[in-house]
């Protein structure tokens, strides 16, 4: 039997709105079960400058084989030149929990 191995992947975006855009999109076309929104504040160099800025994070909760799609959504939605796009593997989760996020990310539901 073929285990779907669960991903929260990540991005950072520069506003409420832009986070609220991106995760809607994404769930709406099944790249993603659902998308957890926090406020958030980022330190970092940017074209040699300290910048420290507010930004709100966005995790998807999704399945490997839809990643690339995903990652993809993620880029054309984006309004960041460089946007930090990262995906972390779910060792372990519930068992009617990882079920519902299969059922929520399969392509031909």
């Amino acid at each position: 039997m073929k285990t779907t191995t669960l991903l929260a992947v990540c991005t950072t975006v520069a506003s409420r709105d832009e986070a609220l855009t991106m995760a809607r999109a994404v769930v709406e076309r099944r790249l993603a079960a659902c998308a957890q929104i926090e406020q958030i504040e980022s330190v970092y160099r940017w074209d040699g400058e300290l910048r420290h800025e507010p930004e709100f994070r966005i995790m998807f909760k999704t399945v490997v084989e839809r990643h690339a799609e995903l990652e993809a959504a993620i880029r054309a939605l984006h309004s960041y030149e460089l946007p930090a796009i990262y995906a972390i593997a779910v060792d372990k989760a519930e068992a009617r929990y990882a079920t519902w996020v299969k059922e929520e990310t399969r392509e031909d539901a």
